[in-house]
């Protein structure tokens, strides 16, 4: 089991940066891969990015790319997603989440991810 914890929303200009954190406990050396979605007003949960726990490869949604960084500290099993240049279109809550599921190809699915934070409220006022 791994069990995830979320911190850094709020409340920000658009323009302006935020760095959230996700620190994991539990059986992490276990992680194939970790991500963070979002969900936004009159949406479903969807994938903005993610980081393999071992090689540090990212991939990002198509509407975050070049704005967001998603990083990961293995030995202090803490995730990270920088967002830059933010735009009132990513207000959402947004969820870390965790994987040690092996059948996963992507991983930028939510049936990929067995983990979930508790999620965490950005704002971004134009």
């Amino acid at each position: 089991q791994v069990q995830l914890v979320e911190s850094g929303g709020g409340l920000v200009q658009a323009g302006g940066s935020l760095r959230l954190t996700c620190a994991a406990s539990g059986r992490t050396d276990n992680l194939i891969a970790s991500a963070w979605f979002r969900q936004t007003p009159g949406k479903g949960r969807e994938f903005v990015g993610r980081t393999t726990w071992s090689g540090g490869t990212t991939h990002y949604a198509d509407s975050v790319k070049g704005r967001f960084t998603c990083s990961r500290d293995r030995p202090n099993s803490t995730m990270y997603l920088q967002m830059d240049n933010l735009k009132p279109e990513d207000t959402g809550v947004y969820y870390c989440a965790a994987s040690d599921l092996r059948n996963g190809y992507y991983y930028d699915q939510l049936k990929e991810y067995n983990y979930w934070g508790q999620g965490t409220q950005v704002t971004v006022s134009s």
